[in-house]
């Protein structure tokens, strides 16, 4: 069954890493799509409302003809089964795998545990100073990234992995945002820093800012 593109109801954050990501694989496919924010830091994702819509109350949700998509990795892959060109992997297996691990050292390894709802737990539950977070925050950054330099080192073009957008594109540029927000020192990630902010200025991408969302502050 055909999808109206117009159809795509995007419920996110503009300064959600998550949301950004999901933006950028959409951007990425040139995919009409509407936004609806939800303002994470008064707990709008918690509401009834969002929750009718995704029980978990979490952003990204993605409303796609009377269905609805959760978890951005999910929504990511979907978009790139139902919108193939151009593709956000590559065609051989191995580096399909690589820049799913890629992408997977961001979405399992270092956003999960710097997610908002941990770091409410760290200031809320344990007692943990401003300063504790914020070494929390970049030691977990800093772990991640130091593999993903190794990595971009590695396999890395004039994007992420080789000369195309992919999965891993969507997934780091994000973080590195985030890393920038939270004023974590990337100096040990030259290449890591140089491919970043070359692929920020591709048009999907740079659309897909957070400062670029209708809800931004």
């Amino acid at each position: 069954m055909d999808i109206d593109d117009h159809a795509l109801i995007l419920h996110g954050y503009w300064r959600s890493g998550t949301s950004f990501r999901t933006r950028i694989a959409l951007n990425a496919k040139g995919v009409a799509y509407r936004q609806v924010g939800h303002d994470l830091r008064i707990g709008q994702q918690r509401g009834a409302d969002y929750r009718a819509i995704n029980p978990q109350g979490l952003v990204p949700a993605l409303e796609v003809d009377g269905h609805v998509l959760t978890q951005s990795g999910a929504i990511i892959e979907w978009l790139d089964e139902r919108y193939p060109d151009p593709p956000l992997l590559p065609q051989g297996m191995i580096d399909r795998a690589t820049v799913r691990a890629m992408a997977m050292v961001v979405a399992c390894d270092i956003h999960p545990i710097n997610n908002l709802r941990v770091l409410d737990r760290l200031r809320d539950d344990l007692n943990a100073t401003k300063d504790v977070v914020k070494g929390w925050i970049a030691h977990w950054i800093g772990e991640g990234f130091a593999t993903l330099e190794t990595m971009i080192a590695r396999h890395g073009g004039r994007y992420c992995f080789g000369d195309r957008l992919t999965v891993a594109d969507c997934h780091i540029v994000p973080q590195y945002y985030a890393a920038e927000r939270f004023a974590v020192d990337l100096s040990p990630y030259p290449r890591l820093c140089e491919t970043v902010l070359r692929v920020r200025q591709e048009p999907a991408v740079a659309a897909a800012h957070p400062d670029r969302q209708p809800d931004a502050d």
